[in-house]
């Protein structure tokens, strides 16, 4: 299993645990607030370079 395989299964096993522990608003919030504040935390250069890398990905 790659590892980014690896990181999306253990992404899902959290939301799961997430969705039965908390009220669903809640896991929403983290699933939704946690990469958006991360993509935040970038500087203006990291963000377009993480942009330009996005797009090349998706036209392979």
């Amino acid at each position: 299993m790659s590892k980014n395989a690896k990181i999306a299964a253990g992404g899902v096993a959290v939301g799961l645990i997430l969705l039965i522990w908390l009220p669903w608003w809640v896991a929403f919030l983290i699933v939704v607030g946690v990469p958006t504040a991360a993509y935040l935390a970038l500087d203006p250069s990291q963000r377009r370079r993480l942009r330009r890398v996005g797009r090349k990905e998706l036209g392979r």
